[in-house]
Protein backbone atom coordinates (compact mmCIF):
# COMPACT_ATOMS: atom_id res chain seq x y z
CA UNK A 1 0.00 0.00 0.00
CA UNK A 2 1.23 3.47 -1.26
CA UNK A 3 2.12 5.66 1.94
CA UNK A 4 2.51 9.01 -0.25
CA UNK A 5 4.21 11.07 -2.49
CA UNK A 6 6.94 13.14 -2.69
CA UNK A 7 5.86 15.92 -0.74
CA UNK A 8 4.76 13.63 2.28
CA UNK A 9 8.03 11.76 2.13
CA UNK A 10 9.63 15.13 2.09
CA UNK A 11 7.53 16.98 4.90
CA UNK A 12 7.87 13.23 6.91
CA UNK A 13 11.53 13.30 6.55
CA UNK A 14 11.90 17.08 7.71
CA UNK A 15 9.63 16.28 10.79
CA UNK A 16 12.30 13.82 12.11
CA UNK A 17 15.46 15.84 10.82
CA UNK A 18 17.93 15.74 14.11
CA UNK A 19 16.46 12.62 15.96
CA UNK A 20 18.40 9.70 16.76
CA UNK A 21 18.90 7.34 13.42
CA UNK A 22 16.24 4.82 13.93
CA UNK A 23 13.91 7.65 13.51
CA UNK A 24 14.55 7.00 10.08
CA UNK A 25 12.21 3.77 10.12
CA UNK A 26 9.57 5.25 10.22
CA UNK A 27 10.01 5.88 6.59
CA UNK A 28 9.65 2.43 5.45
CA UNK A 29 6.63 2.01 3.22
CA UNK A 30 6.02 2.40 -0.68
CA UNK A 31 6.37 6.37 -1.77
CA UNK A 32 4.80 7.25 -5.51
CA UNK A 33 7.75 9.50 -6.90
CA UNK A 34 7.17 11.11 -10.83
CA UNK A 35 6.98 8.26 -12.82
CA UNK A 36 8.22 5.53 -10.93
CA UNK A 37 7.60 3.94 -6.99
CA UNK A 38 10.14 3.68 -4.27
CA UNK A 39 9.70 1.37 -1.78
CA UNK A 40 11.87 0.96 1.68
CA UNK A 41 11.85 -2.62 2.46
CA UNK A 42 14.02 -2.16 5.50
CA UNK A 43 15.74 1.00 7.36
CA UNK A 44 18.94 0.18 8.54
CA UNK A 45 19.07 1.62 12.66
CA UNK A 46 22.95 1.85 12.30
CA UNK A 47 24.81 4.99 9.92
CA UNK A 48 27.83 2.02 10.45
CA UNK A 49 25.71 -1.02 9.34
CA UNK A 50 24.59 -2.23 6.25
CA UNK A 51 22.69 0.46 4.00
CA UNK A 52 19.07 0.17 4.14
CA UNK A 53 17.13 -2.30 1.47
CA UNK A 54 15.46 -0.53 -1.26
CA UNK A 55 13.68 -0.80 -4.43
CA UNK A 56 12.31 1.18 -7.26
CA UNK A 57 9.51 0.07 -9.34
CA UNK A 58 9.06 1.95 -13.26
CA UNK A 59 6.28 0.75 -15.48
CA UNK A 60 6.48 -0.25 -18.83
CA UNK A 61 4.63 3.09 -19.64
CA UNK A 62 7.51 5.34 -18.26
CA UNK A 63 10.82 2.68 -18.95
CA UNK A 64 9.70 2.53 -22.89
CA UNK A 65 11.85 -0.56 -23.36
CA UNK A 66 10.47 -2.17 -26.57
CA UNK A 67 8.69 -5.65 -26.58
CA UNK A 68 12.21 -7.45 -28.98
CA UNK A 69 14.22 -6.74 -25.84
CA UNK A 70 11.67 -7.55 -23.11
CA UNK A 71 10.91 -11.03 -24.57
CA UNK A 72 10.94 -13.70 -21.49
CA UNK A 73 14.32 -15.94 -21.36
CA UNK A 74 17.71 -15.12 -22.74
CA UNK A 75 16.73 -11.70 -24.23
CA UNK A 76 15.00 -9.81 -20.86
CA UNK A 77 17.75 -11.78 -18.74
CA UNK A 78 20.28 -10.36 -21.32
CA UNK A 79 18.90 -6.91 -20.85
CA UNK A 80 18.38 -7.10 -17.02
CA UNK A 81 22.06 -7.89 -16.40
CA UNK A 82 22.93 -5.01 -18.39
CA UNK A 83 20.76 -2.17 -16.68
CA UNK A 84 21.95 -3.94 -13.06
CA UNK A 85 25.43 -3.37 -14.26
CA UNK A 86 25.01 0.32 -15.63
CA UNK A 87 22.64 0.85 -12.31
CA UNK A 88 25.64 0.09 -10.40
CA UNK A 89 28.68 2.14 -12.13
CA UNK A 90 26.28 5.10 -11.55
CA UNK A 91 25.22 4.67 -8.28
CA UNK A 92 28.92 3.90 -7.75
CA UNK A 93 29.35 8.19 -8.16
CA UNK A 94 26.83 9.42 -5.83
CA UNK A 95 28.26 10.95 -3.44
CA UNK A 96 26.19 12.70 0.14
CA UNK A 97 27.20 14.47 3.73
CA UNK A 98 27.17 12.55 6.55
CA UNK A 99 28.99 9.83 8.46
CA UNK A 100 29.56 5.94 8.85
CA UNK A 101 27.92 4.81 5.38
CA UNK A 102 25.59 8.28 4.76
CA UNK A 103 24.38 8.52 1.26
CA UNK A 104 25.90 5.54 -0.14
CA UNK A 105 23.70 4.10 -3.06
CA UNK A 106 25.00 -0.25 -3.67
CA UNK A 107 23.81 -2.37 -6.50
CA UNK A 108 25.35 -5.70 -6.85
CA UNK A 109 27.47 -5.34 -10.42
CA UNK A 110 27.03 -8.40 -12.51
CA UNK A 111 30.29 -9.37 -13.73
CA UNK A 112 31.36 -10.65 -17.11
CA UNK A 113 29.24 -13.50 -17.17
CA UNK A 114 25.52 -12.99 -17.94
CA UNK A 115 23.31 -14.69 -14.88
CA UNK A 116 20.03 -14.27 -14.16
CA UNK A 117 19.69 -12.47 -10.80
CA UNK A 118 18.02 -10.56 -8.34
CA UNK A 119 19.24 -6.78 -8.39
CA UNK A 120 17.43 -5.91 -11.59
CA UNK A 121 13.89 -7.86 -12.73
CA UNK A 122 12.29 -6.88 -15.96
CA UNK A 123 8.62 -7.76 -16.88
CA UNK A 124 7.36 -8.84 -20.49
CA UNK A 125 5.27 -5.56 -20.48
CA UNK A 126 8.63 -3.58 -19.76
CA UNK A 127 8.36 -3.06 -16.06
CA UNK A 128 11.28 -3.17 -14.33
CA UNK A 129 12.05 -3.82 -10.96
CA UNK A 130 15.69 -2.55 -9.10
CA UNK A 131 16.84 -3.65 -5.70
CA UNK A 132 19.69 -1.78 -4.20
CA UNK A 133 21.05 -0.21 -0.81
CA UNK A 134 20.99 2.89 0.38
CA UNK A 135 23.34 4.62 3.27
CA UNK A 136 20.78 7.10 4.88
CA UNK A 137 22.72 10.31 5.59
CA UNK A 138 23.54 10.61 9.49
CA UNK A 139 25.21 13.27 11.10
CA UNK A 140 26.95 11.40 13.93
CA UNK A 141 24.05 9.20 14.58
CA UNK A 142 20.99 11.44 13.98
CA UNK A 143 18.82 12.25 10.78
CA UNK A 144 20.13 14.40 8.08
CA UNK A 145 16.87 15.16 6.33
CA UNK A 146 17.97 17.54 3.62
CA UNK A 147 20.85 15.07 2.51
CA UNK A 148 18.38 11.99 3.00
CA UNK A 149 15.87 14.11 0.69
CA UNK A 150 18.24 14.61 -2.33
CA UNK A 151 19.19 11.25 -1.93
CA UNK A 152 15.69 9.66 -2.56
CA UNK A 153 13.90 12.24 -4.42
CA UNK A 154 16.51 13.88 -6.86
CA UNK A 155 19.39 10.92 -7.05
CA UNK A 156 17.45 7.76 -7.13
CA UNK A 157 14.93 9.31 -9.87
CA UNK A 158 18.74 10.35 -11.65
CA UNK A 159 19.52 7.05 -11.38
CA UNK A 160 16.22 5.66 -13.51
CA UNK A 161 16.37 8.29 -15.96
CA UNK A 162 20.48 7.18 -16.32
CA UNK A 163 19.85 3.21 -16.30
CA UNK A 164 16.40 2.55 -16.46
CA UNK A 165 14.81 3.44 -19.05
CA UNK A 166 14.82 3.02 -23.04
CA UNK A 167 16.40 6.35 -23.78
CA UNK A 168 19.45 6.12 -21.89
CA UNK A 169 21.00 3.73 -24.05
CA UNK A 170 21.89 3.74 -27.75
CA UNK A 171 18.76 1.41 -29.36
CA UNK A 172 21.97 -0.32 -31.55
CA UNK A 173 23.48 -1.44 -28.11
CA UNK A 174 20.47 -2.58 -26.28
CA UNK A 175 19.68 -4.62 -29.05
CA UNK A 176 23.38 -6.26 -28.92
CA UNK A 177 23.33 -6.90 -25.34
CA UNK A 178 19.40 -9.02 -26.11
CA UNK A 179 20.98 -10.47 -29.10
CA UNK A 180 24.26 -11.88 -27.90
CA UNK A 181 22.54 -13.53 -25.06
CA UNK A 182 20.29 -15.16 -27.16
CA UNK A 183 22.70 -16.49 -29.29
CA UNK A 184 25.11 -17.50 -27.09
CA UNK A 185 22.26 -19.56 -25.42
CA UNK A 186 21.37 -20.78 -28.65
CA UNK A 187 24.92 -22.04 -29.63
CA UNK A 188 24.76 -24.04 -26.27
CA UNK A 189 21.74 -25.68 -27.69
CA UNK A 190 23.25 -26.71 -30.52
CA UNK A 191 26.12 -28.57 -29.17
CA UNK A 192 24.30 -32.18 -28.08
CA UNK A 193 22.81 -32.52 -31.90
CA UNK A 194 26.17 -31.91 -33.55
CA UNK A 195 28.17 -34.66 -30.89
CA UNK A 196 29.99 -31.49 -29.34
CA UNK A 197 31.27 -30.81 -26.06
CA UNK A 198 32.33 -27.16 -26.85
CA UNK A 199 32.59 -24.24 -29.73
CA UNK A 200 34.97 -21.66 -29.76
CA UNK A 201 34.23 -19.36 -32.14
CA UNK A 202 36.72 -17.69 -34.28
CA UNK A 203 38.25 -14.30 -33.18
CA UNK A 204 37.09 -14.89 -29.46
CA UNK A 205 39.47 -13.28 -26.99
CA UNK A 206 40.21 -16.03 -24.50
CA UNK A 207 43.47 -14.12 -22.35
CA UNK A 208 42.12 -12.16 -19.63
CA UNK A 209 43.77 -9.21 -17.68
CA UNK A 210 45.30 -10.73 -14.92
CA UNK A 211 44.71 -13.33 -12.46
CA UNK A 212 42.34 -10.79 -10.56
CA UNK A 213 41.11 -9.36 -13.55
CA UNK A 214 38.90 -11.26 -15.85
CA UNK A 215 38.49 -8.44 -18.62
CA UNK A 216 39.83 -9.14 -21.83
CA UNK A 217 43.28 -8.49 -22.13
CA UNK A 218 43.92 -5.52 -24.04
CA UNK A 219 47.84 -4.85 -24.22
CA UNK A 220 50.66 -7.29 -25.39
CA UNK A 221 50.33 -9.66 -27.35
CA UNK A 222 46.73 -10.79 -28.11
CA UNK A 223 45.84 -13.17 -30.44
CA UNK A 224 42.61 -13.94 -31.32
CA UNK A 225 41.39 -17.46 -32.12
CA UNK A 226 41.49 -19.60 -34.75
CA UNK A 227 39.97 -22.62 -35.28
CA UNK A 228 41.97 -25.45 -36.91
CA UNK A 229 40.65 -26.47 -40.42
CA UNK A 230 39.67 -30.32 -39.06
CA UNK A 231 37.71 -29.04 -36.20
CA UNK A 232 36.40 -26.22 -37.48
CA UNK A 233 32.29 -26.18 -37.65
CA UNK A 234 30.15 -23.61 -38.89
CA UNK A 235 26.61 -22.81 -36.92
CA UNK A 236 23.56 -20.72 -37.77
CA UNK A 237 22.37 -18.50 -35.12
CA UNK A 238 19.42 -16.51 -34.53
CA UNK A 239 21.13 -12.98 -34.91
CA UNK A 240 24.77 -13.00 -35.92
CA UNK A 241 23.78 -15.56 -39.22
CA UNK A 242 26.66 -18.10 -39.77
CA UNK A 243 29.75 -18.59 -37.42
CA UNK A 244 32.71 -20.31 -38.00
CA UNK A 245 34.80 -21.82 -34.62
CA UNK A 246 35.96 -24.94 -33.07
CA UNK A 247 33.80 -27.71 -32.32
CA UNK A 248 35.18 -29.58 -29.43
CA UNK A 249 33.82 -33.57 -29.89
CA UNK A 250 32.53 -35.90 -27.70
CA UNK A 251 34.78 -38.04 -25.97
CA UNK A 252 38.28 -37.77 -24.90
CA UNK A 253 40.30 -34.40 -25.69
CA UNK A 254 43.86 -33.56 -24.52
CA UNK A 255 44.60 -29.74 -24.79
CA UNK A 256 48.51 -29.73 -24.82
CA UNK A 257 51.53 -28.04 -25.97
CA UNK A 258 54.69 -25.63 -24.20
CA UNK A 259 53.94 -24.04 -21.54
CA UNK A 260 52.84 -20.28 -21.71
CA UNK A 261 51.75 -21.09 -25.42
CA UNK A 262 47.33 -21.18 -24.33
CA UNK A 263 46.62 -24.46 -23.17
CA UNK A 264 45.51 -23.65 -19.64
CA UNK A 265 43.61 -20.13 -20.61
CA UNK A 266 41.77 -22.35 -23.29
CA UNK A 267 40.50 -24.77 -20.27
CA UNK A 268 39.60 -21.72 -18.26
CA UNK A 269 37.65 -20.32 -21.19
CA UNK A 270 35.96 -23.46 -21.59
CA UNK A 271 35.07 -23.89 -17.73
CA UNK A 272 33.30 -20.47 -17.89
CA UNK A 273 31.83 -21.01 -21.33
CA UNK A 274 29.23 -22.83 -18.95
CA UNK A 275 27.68 -19.35 -18.56
CA UNK A 276 27.03 -16.37 -21.43
CA UNK A 277 29.20 -13.82 -21.54
CA UNK A 278 28.60 -9.86 -21.89
CA UNK A 279 29.07 -8.34 -24.82
CA UNK A 280 32.59 -7.00 -25.10
CA UNK A 281 34.03 -9.84 -22.93
CA UNK A 282 35.94 -11.81 -26.17
CA UNK A 283 34.16 -15.05 -25.07
CA UNK A 284 30.51 -14.34 -26.34
CA UNK A 285 30.93 -17.22 -28.28
CA UNK A 286 32.61 -19.84 -26.46
CA UNK A 287 30.00 -22.38 -24.72
CA UNK A 288 30.64 -25.53 -23.40
CA UNK A 289 28.01 -28.21 -22.44
CA UNK A 290 25.92 -27.09 -19.50
CA UNK A 291 27.07 -29.92 -17.22
CA UNK A 292 30.75 -29.89 -16.97
CA UNK A 293 32.55 -29.20 -13.98
CA UNK A 294 36.07 -28.55 -13.53
CA UNK A 295 37.76 -30.94 -10.95
CA UNK A 296 40.87 -30.65 -9.43
CA UNK A 297 42.66 -31.99 -5.96
CA UNK A 298 42.22 -30.25 -2.93
CA UNK A 299 44.16 -31.32 -0.41
CA UNK A 300 43.07 -30.92 3.47
CA UNK A 301 38.96 -30.85 2.12
CA UNK A 302 36.46 -33.01 4.16
CA UNK A 303 34.69 -35.96 2.08
CA UNK A 304 31.69 -37.86 3.58
CA UNK A 305 30.70 -41.34 2.30
CA UNK A 306 32.03 -41.23 -1.14
CA UNK A 307 32.66 -44.40 -3.06
CA UNK A 308 35.93 -43.62 -4.38
CA UNK A 309 36.74 -47.55 -4.86
CA UNK A 310 36.63 -46.87 -8.49
CA UNK A 311 39.81 -45.14 -8.05
CA UNK A 312 40.97 -45.88 -4.71
CA UNK A 313 40.75 -49.55 -3.74
CA UNK A 314 41.54 -51.11 -0.44
CA UNK A 315 43.59 -48.81 2.10
CA UNK A 316 46.77 -50.02 4.26
CA UNK A 317 45.16 -52.76 7.44
CA UNK A 318 41.54 -52.66 5.76
CA UNK A 319 40.89 -49.46 5.26
CA UNK A 320 37.61 -49.35 2.60
CA UNK A 321 37.16 -46.81 0.38
CA UNK A 322 33.22 -47.39 -0.99
CA UNK A 323 32.06 -45.30 1.39
CA UNK A 324 35.33 -42.82 2.12
CA UNK A 325 34.87 -39.92 4.89
CA UNK A 326 37.62 -37.66 6.06
CA UNK A 327 38.13 -34.37 7.34
CA UNK A 328 41.74 -34.20 5.45
CA UNK A 329 41.74 -35.84 2.21
CA UNK A 330 44.82 -36.02 0.54
CA UNK A 331 45.64 -34.80 -3.47
CA UNK A 332 44.47 -38.21 -4.61
CA UNK A 333 41.65 -38.73 -2.69
CA UNK A 334 40.34 -35.58 -2.73
CA UNK A 335 40.22 -35.80 -6.46
CA UNK A 336 39.00 -38.95 -6.92
CA UNK A 337 35.70 -37.90 -4.23
CA UNK A 338 35.42 -34.29 -6.56
CA UNK A 339 34.98 -36.82 -9.70
CA UNK A 340 32.77 -39.12 -8.11
CA UNK A 341 30.39 -36.20 -6.61
CA UNK A 342 30.24 -34.88 -10.26
CA UNK A 343 29.28 -38.08 -11.61
CA UNK A 344 26.35 -37.90 -8.69
CA UNK A 345 25.18 -34.43 -9.20
CA UNK A 346 24.90 -35.33 -13.16
CA UNK A 347 27.80 -34.16 -14.97
CA UNK A 348 28.10 -34.92 -18.85
CA UNK A 349 31.73 -33.79 -18.87
CA UNK A 350 34.78 -33.50 -16.73
CA UNK A 351 37.55 -30.54 -17.17
CA UNK A 352 41.19 -31.24 -16.23
CA UNK A 353 44.24 -29.51 -15.93
CA UNK A 354 47.46 -31.55 -14.71
CA UNK A 355 48.54 -28.56 -13.09
CA UNK A 356 46.30 -28.62 -10.47
CA UNK A 357 46.18 -32.30 -10.11
CA UNK A 358 47.21 -34.98 -7.84
CA UNK A 359 50.14 -36.79 -10.03
CA UNK A 360 49.95 -39.98 -8.77
CA UNK A 361 46.28 -39.79 -9.36
CA UNK A 362 46.69 -38.88 -13.27
CA UNK A 363 49.42 -41.13 -13.99
CA UNK A 364 51.83 -44.51 -13.13
CA UNK A 365 53.85 -45.08 -15.77
CA UNK A 366 55.98 -48.64 -17.11
CA UNK A 367 58.93 -47.95 -14.35
CA UNK A 368 56.96 -47.00 -11.45
CA UNK A 369 54.62 -49.88 -12.09
CA UNK A 370 57.94 -52.17 -12.37
CA UNK A 371 58.86 -50.97 -8.79
CA UNK A 372 55.48 -50.68 -7.08
CA UNK A 373 53.53 -53.83 -8.32
CA UNK A 374 49.63 -53.16 -8.36
CA UNK A 375 49.41 -55.26 -5.21
CA UNK A 376 51.09 -52.97 -3.48
CA UNK A 377 49.45 -49.60 -5.17
CA UNK A 378 45.63 -48.90 -3.91
CA UNK A 379 45.38 -46.15 -6.80
CA UNK A 380 44.27 -46.88 -10.16
CA UNK A 381 45.40 -43.67 -12.15
CA UNK A 382 42.77 -41.73 -14.24
CA UNK A 383 44.59 -42.69 -17.33
CA UNK A 384 42.84 -45.78 -16.95
CA UNK A 385 39.66 -44.78 -16.52
CA UNK A 386 39.05 -41.68 -18.74
CA UNK A 387 38.08 -43.84 -21.62
CA UNK A 388 35.44 -45.80 -19.74
CA UNK A 389 33.48 -42.96 -18.41
CA UNK A 390 32.74 -41.64 -21.98
CA UNK A 391 32.30 -44.99 -23.31
CA UNK A 392 30.13 -46.30 -19.98
CA UNK A 393 28.60 -43.55 -19.00
CA UNK A 394 28.70 -41.02 -21.65
CA UNK A 395 30.92 -38.51 -19.95
CA UNK A 396 33.66 -36.90 -21.40
CA UNK A 397 36.42 -34.59 -20.71
CA UNK A 398 38.87 -32.56 -21.57
CA UNK A 399 42.63 -32.53 -20.09
CA UNK A 400 44.96 -29.62 -20.59
CA UNK A 401 48.73 -32.45 -20.47
CA UNK A 402 51.86 -31.31 -20.67
CA UNK A 403 53.98 -33.72 -18.84
CA UNK A 404 52.40 -37.17 -19.68
CA UNK A 405 52.04 -39.05 -22.70
CA UNK A 406 50.35 -41.99 -21.90
CA UNK A 407 46.93 -39.74 -22.51
CA UNK A 408 47.63 -39.07 -26.45
CA UNK A 409 46.99 -43.04 -26.30
CA UNK A 410 43.41 -42.70 -24.24
CA UNK A 411 42.67 -39.33 -26.41
CA UNK A 412 39.82 -38.92 -29.50
CA UNK A 413 41.15 -35.55 -29.94
CA UNK A 414 44.34 -33.97 -29.56
CA UNK A 415 45.02 -29.89 -30.11
CA UNK A 416 48.17 -28.64 -29.33
CA UNK A 417 48.55 -25.02 -28.73
CA UNK A 418 51.27 -23.03 -29.79
CA UNK A 419 52.20 -19.30 -29.59
CA UNK A 420 48.42 -19.47 -28.61
CA UNK A 421 47.20 -20.54 -31.53
CA UNK A 422 45.01 -23.91 -32.15
CA UNK A 423 46.36 -26.93 -34.14
CA UNK A 424 44.84 -30.44 -34.69
CA UNK A 425 47.40 -32.90 -34.13
CA UNK A 426 45.29 -36.10 -33.28
CA UNK A 427 47.01 -37.81 -35.84
CA UNK A 428 50.56 -36.68 -35.42
CA UNK A 429 49.55 -37.82 -31.69
CA UNK A 430 48.88 -41.45 -33.02
CA UNK A 431 52.14 -41.79 -34.94
CA UNK A 432 54.07 -40.73 -31.46
CA UNK A 433 52.10 -43.04 -29.71
CA UNK A 434 52.37 -46.44 -32.47
CA UNK A 435 56.47 -45.10 -32.98
CA UNK A 436 56.99 -44.81 -28.86
CA UNK A 437 55.06 -47.61 -26.79
CA UNK A 438 55.78 -47.01 -23.30
CA UNK A 439 54.70 -50.71 -22.38
CA UNK A 440 53.13 -49.58 -19.79
CA UNK A 441 50.17 -51.59 -18.10
CA UNK A 442 46.30 -50.68 -17.97
CA UNK A 443 45.38 -51.09 -14.52
CA UNK A 444 41.52 -52.18 -14.73
CA UNK A 445 39.84 -54.36 -15.93
CA UNK A 446 36.25 -53.35 -14.85
CA UNK A 447 33.57 -50.05 -15.64
CA UNK A 448 33.02 -47.75 -13.24
CA UNK A 449 30.45 -49.61 -11.28
CA UNK A 450 26.83 -47.71 -10.37
CA UNK A 451 27.13 -44.92 -7.43
CA UNK A 452 25.75 -45.82 -4.19
CA UNK A 453 22.63 -43.41 -2.62
CA UNK A 454 23.83 -41.10 -0.55
CA UNK A 455 21.58 -39.77 2.12
CA UNK A 456 22.44 -36.19 3.89
CA UNK A 457 21.21 -36.08 7.54
CA UNK A 458 19.09 -33.04 8.20
CA UNK A 459 20.62 -32.68 11.70
CA UNK A 460 24.45 -32.42 10.51
CA UNK A 461 23.47 -28.88 8.90
CA UNK A 462 22.85 -26.48 10.77
CA UNK A 463 22.16 -22.70 10.03
CA UNK A 464 21.48 -21.34 13.51
CA UNK A 465 23.09 -18.73 15.12
CA UNK A 466 22.45 -16.97 18.66
CA UNK A 467 18.63 -16.27 17.96
CA UNK A 468 18.66 -16.24 14.40
CA UNK A 469 17.15 -19.52 12.71
CA UNK A 470 19.53 -19.24 9.76
CA UNK A 471 22.82 -17.17 9.78
CA UNK A 472 24.12 -16.81 6.27
CA UNK A 473 27.46 -14.31 5.70
CA UNK A 474 29.39 -14.48 2.73
CA UNK A 475 33.17 -13.27 2.80
CA UNK A 476 34.37 -12.62 -1.10
CA UNK A 477 33.55 -14.89 -3.53
CA UNK A 478 34.21 -18.55 -2.04
CA UNK A 479 33.97 -17.97 1.38
CA UNK A 480 30.83 -18.67 3.53
CA UNK A 481 29.36 -19.08 6.91
CA UNK A 482 26.43 -20.91 7.43
CA UNK A 483 25.40 -20.81 11.36
CA UNK A 484 28.67 -21.32 12.74
CA UNK A 485 30.18 -23.50 10.27
CA UNK A 486 33.16 -22.35 7.40
CA UNK A 487 32.59 -22.98 4.00
CA UNK A 488 36.02 -22.66 1.89
CA UNK A 489 35.26 -23.03 -1.93
CA UNK A 490 38.17 -22.06 -3.66
CA UNK A 491 38.68 -24.92 -5.53
CA UNK A 492 35.24 -24.80 -6.88
CA UNK A 493 36.15 -22.54 -9.90
CA UNK A 494 33.22 -22.17 -11.86
CA UNK A 495 31.93 -20.18 -8.74
CA UNK A 496 32.37 -16.20 -10.79
CA UNK A 497 30.82 -13.75 -8.12
CA UNK A 498 29.59 -13.17 -4.56
CA UNK A 499 26.18 -12.95 -5.53
CA UNK A 500 26.51 -16.66 -6.95
CA UNK A 501 28.13 -17.61 -3.38
CA UNK A 502 25.48 -15.74 -1.17
CA UNK A 503 22.88 -17.52 -3.59
CA UNK A 504 24.52 -21.13 -2.74
CA UNK A 505 24.89 -20.38 0.74
CA UNK A 506 20.70 -19.47 1.17
CA UNK A 507 20.18 -22.89 -1.12
CA UNK A 508 22.11 -24.82 1.72
CA UNK A 509 19.46 -23.48 4.26
CA UNK A 510 17.06 -24.61 2.11
CA UNK A 511 18.62 -27.86 0.53
CA UNK A 512 18.11 -28.81 4.64
CA UNK A 513 14.47 -28.66 4.15
CA UNK A 514 14.09 -31.42 1.78
CA UNK A 515 16.30 -33.51 3.90
CA UNK A 516 13.93 -36.57 5.33
CA UNK A 517 16.17 -39.44 5.48
CA UNK A 518 14.93 -41.16 2.57
CA UNK A 519 16.52 -38.39 -0.82
CA UNK A 520 19.77 -38.88 -2.25
CA UNK A 521 21.43 -36.18 -2.38
CA UNK A 522 20.79 -35.93 -6.47
CA UNK A 523 17.27 -35.95 -5.08
CA UNK A 524 18.03 -32.92 -2.87
CA UNK A 525 19.50 -31.22 -5.65
CA UNK A 526 16.68 -32.05 -7.89
CA UNK A 527 14.17 -29.89 -5.27
CA UNK A 528 16.33 -27.03 -4.77
CA UNK A 529 16.96 -26.23 -8.59
CA UNK A 530 12.96 -26.91 -9.06
CA UNK A 531 11.96 -24.24 -6.58
CA UNK A 532 14.11 -21.81 -8.14
CA UNK A 533 12.99 -22.35 -11.25
CA UNK A 534 9.54 -22.13 -10.23
CA UNK A 535 9.70 -19.29 -7.68
CA UNK A 536 13.17 -17.64 -8.43
CA UNK A 537 15.77 -16.52 -6.45
CA UNK A 538 13.31 -14.95 -4.17
CA UNK A 539 12.32 -18.31 -3.18
CA UNK A 540 15.96 -18.78 -1.25
CA UNK A 541 15.45 -14.99 0.78
CA UNK A 542 12.04 -14.06 1.17
CA UNK A 543 13.48 -10.73 2.20
CA UNK A 544 13.39 -9.25 -1.85
CA UNK A 545 17.08 -8.75 -1.89
CA UNK A 546 18.86 -7.79 -4.68
CA UNK A 547 22.03 -9.55 -3.96
CA UNK A 548 21.65 -13.02 -5.33
CA UNK A 549 22.52 -15.00 -8.57
CA UNK A 550 21.98 -17.72 -10.18
CA UNK A 551 24.19 -21.04 -9.72
CA UNK A 552 24.03 -24.66 -11.08
CA UNK A 553 22.98 -27.59 -9.71
CA UNK A 554 27.04 -28.79 -9.61
CA UNK A 555 28.11 -25.70 -7.49
CA UNK A 556 25.96 -26.10 -5.07
CA UNK A 557 26.43 -30.34 -4.93
CA UNK A 558 30.32 -29.06 -4.28
CA UNK A 559 29.36 -26.76 -1.54
CA UNK A 560 27.23 -29.12 0.50
CA UNK A 561 29.89 -31.59 0.29
CA UNK A 562 32.62 -29.55 1.17
CA UNK A 563 30.32 -28.64 4.72
CA UNK A 564 32.94 -30.11 7.50
CA UNK A 565 29.70 -31.04 9.18
CA UNK A 566 27.89 -33.19 6.73
CA UNK A 567 26.96 -36.24 7.02
CA UNK A 568 25.15 -39.38 5.28
CA UNK A 569 23.94 -42.36 5.30
CA UNK A 570 25.89 -44.60 2.34
CA UNK A 571 22.96 -47.13 0.75
CA UNK A 572 24.49 -50.00 -1.09
CA UNK A 573 24.27 -50.26 -4.95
Amino acid sequence: MTRGDARELTRLLRRIDGRGYRAYKEIGGAWELEGCSLVIDHVQGDPFADPSRVRVRVPGTRSQLPPWACQAGSRSAGLASHLARTFARHASKVRARGSGKSGRIEMESPGQEVLAQSAVSVAGDGGVEARFRVGLPATGRRVLADEASRLLLEEVPRLVDQSLVFGAYEPDSLRLVVETNEDADALRTLLGGLGLLAFVADGSVLPRASGVDDRPLREGPVVPFGSPPTLRVELDLPNAGRVSGMGIPEGVTVITGGGYHGKSTLLRALERGVYNHRPGDGREKVVTDPHAVKVRAEDGRSVSGVDISPFIGRLPFGGTTDAFSTANASGSTSQAAAIVEALEAGATALLVDEDTTATNFMIRDRRMQALVPKAGEPITPFVDRVRQLHESRGVSCVLVIGGSGDYLEVADTVVAMREYRAIDVTEEARAVVSAFPTGRLVEVSTTVPPLPRRLPERRSIDPRYGRRDVHVRVHATHRIRLGTSDLDLTAVEQIVCPAQTRALAAALALAREFMDGEKSVPEVLDRVMEAVDLDGLDVLDPRQVGDLAAFRRHELAAALNRLRALEVTVVPR
